[in-house]
């Protein structure tokens, strides 16, 4: 254990960049050998868009980047926050906690508010507007809500008072989490459902980005599935019934125009379709 610690706490940029290109390479290799669903779409000009999209929260997540560090050491020197609070605990327990208490406040959190404030919607929205949601949709976000979730996940920082070596390895599991529950690819349904009770499965999110509430909105979780459980936002419908978009945005070829996306969080509000 501690020799994960050690290699967390100096991890280095290029091992943190072969994780994200090597895991989109991974599962882009196995959706394309066997996907779930057989979508007619060019698959290199999406990935082509969700791409850009991630490059711009790594530049975004980097130049903010210090301001994470400060915050990790700042509640490292000062004992503030939770895990500083909790009494001593073995290393792996410590570990467990802080992984979730991460998990709640950096992403469910930020996650659960994207959904009920109108003005962070707007940003949200292009992740849901992806109508072909494979592996590269996992980090398909717009530069503001880049911004926004990187709030959230220093306010975890503070709040749960996580060492950085905690930060970087919580931040390794959620690429490639995000990376596998956005593949286009399904596990045996039994296992799947297995899974969902400790972990966020395929299924499980593939869900909240059906196109229709109040699917949408549930399903929040990012690496555990408890927090789903526990605050009653959890959800159900059978994977071949999942039809992915949000209904305000159906039209596929305007959600693959990267101008168009980058527009949408400063366009009027626009009601659900009629079906």
């Amino acid at each position: 254990m501690y020799d994960i610690i050690s290699y967390f706490e100096t991890i280095p940029s290029s091992h943190r960049a072969l994780i994200l290109s090597g895991g989109i390479a991974l599962f882009w290799l196995i959706e394309s050998a066997v996907p779930f669903f057989k979508f007619r779409y060019n698959k290199w000009q999406h990935a082509g868009i969700n791409i850009f999209f991630t490059l711009t929260t790594i530049i975004i997540n980097f130049a903010l980047a210090f301001i994470l560090l400060k915050t990790a050491d700042f509640v490292t020197v000062s004992q503030f926050g939770i895990l500083n609070w909790l009494p001593k605990m073995n290393l792996i327990v410590f570990t467990i906690v802080g992984l979730l208490l991460l998990d709640f406040v950096g992403a469910y959190l930020a996650h659960f508010t994207e959904h009920r404030i109108k003005f962070l919607w707007r940003f949200h929205l292009i992740h849901h507007s992806d109508t072909y949601i494979d592996t590269t949709s996992g980090n398909r976000h717009h530069p503001g809500e880049s911004v926004i979730r990187f709030i959230f996940t220093t306010l975890g920082v503070l709040l749960v008072g996580s060492p950085m070596w905690m930060v970087f390895m919580y931040q390794t599991l959620s690429v490639v989490a995000t990376q596998f529950t956005h593949a286009n690819i399904c596990l045996p349904k039994k296992l799947d459902k297995l899974l969902s009770y400790v972990l966020v499965s395929p299924d499980m999110h593939k869900i909240h980005h059906h196109y229709k509430l109040p699917y949408t909105d549930s399903n929040y979780g990012n690496i555990f599935s408890i927090w789903d459980r526990i605050f009653g936002t959890f959800s159900y419908i059978e994977r071949e019934q999942i039809i992915y978009g949000v209904d305000t945005h159906m039209d596929p070829s305007e959600n693959n125009k990267l101008v168009s996306l980058l527009k949408i969080p400063f366009q009027p509000t626009r009601s659900p379709q009629e079906e």
